[in-house]
């Protein structure tokens, strides 16, 4: 007689928890889905996507049934945990890496890297990429916000962007965005771990023309790449091929602007995104 299979050694992923919460919840509430959509006013066939785990919800959604239930941090913190699952399968690895690096490196070509995004840019982003619902949208914004924590907790990365001029002559098309996010990128260089360089148009062709690069350190001393261009990202763990790109990135590197000569030039962008006002002579 054959080993009979079991599931039980299976652990639930994060998503499965707060969807088996929210069901729970519900249920010792005595509410039905319309009655919740009415108190939260969220759309009742939204949230029963929440249940079934085929959404992972905003902080927003979350909040506002936290307060329904009474259920305290409690459903924030499983959200926190689930909120990965926004992200498409094939960066999961990727992001489970850049959780762990202790250096990352980022050669930025079609937008500011996410890490330094403020809400507004984010938004126009995924606005730009491919259509979306309103609740889609405040998700990924959501996730993708939440990461940025890699930059400010306590065992913070190192970070060091390279922007190409391009990425900064890209305005949001809300001006005050656009302003709030130049204001953001100066705020960052403040941050003791993180150095910010402008690639200026005049600095010629180079290796990594058309192609993102970020390049992550682990602990243990191995690092890994990740390539990205407008159409397909690709994760890249093989040494040999990740020492070829950190070599272009070092040859990238000598050719940008100085970290101060490149704060300087976000300052130039700053001041001449400022509306002009009438002359009051």
């Amino acid at each position: 007689m054959g080993a009979r299979k079991s599931n039980a050694g299976q652990r639930p992923s994060a998503r499965q928890m707060l969807a088996k919460e929210l069901a729970r919840l519900r249920e010792e509430s005595g509410k039905s889905l319309a009655t919740l959509g009415e108190e939260t006013t969220y759309d009742r066939a939204y949230l029963h996507k929440l249940e079934t785990g085929a959404r992972v919800g905003s902080p927003e959604v979350i909040a506002a049934l936290s307060a329904v239930y009474g259920a305290g941090e409690q459903l924030l913190m499983l959200w926190q945990l689930a909120r990965e699952d926004a992200f498409a399968d094939k960066y999961k690895r990727f992001m489970q890496l850049e959780a762990k690096a202790t250096v990352r490196y980022e050669h930025a070509v079609g937008a500011i890297p996410g890490l330094l995004q403020t809400e507004g840019y984010a938004r126009e982003v995924f606005e730009a990429t491919r259509a979306r619902d309103e609740n889609d949208l405040c998700e990924e914004i959501a996730a993708r916000l939440g990461r940025q924590e890699l930059l400010q907790r306590e065992d913070a990365q190192h970070f060091r962007a390279v922007l190409d001029e391009s990425v900064l002559r890209r305005r949001t098309r809300d001006p005050k965005e656009w302003t709030k996010q130049l204001e953001h990128l100066l705020e960052a260089c403040q941050l003791p771990n993180v150095t910010l360089q402008v690639l200026p148009f005049d600095a010629g062709p180079h290796g990594l023309m058309g192609t993102s690069v970020t390049i992550l350190w682990l602990p243990d001393g191995k690092a890994v790449a990740y390539t990205e261009d407008a159409h397909s990202g690709q994760l890249i763990e093989d040494p040999s091929e990740v020492e070829k790109l950190r070599l272009s990135y070092d040859l990238l590197r000598d050719l940008a602007l100085s970290p101060r000569d490149s704060v300087a030039f976000i300052e130039r962008l700053l001041e001449e995104n400022k509306p002009c006002t009438p002359d009051s002579t």
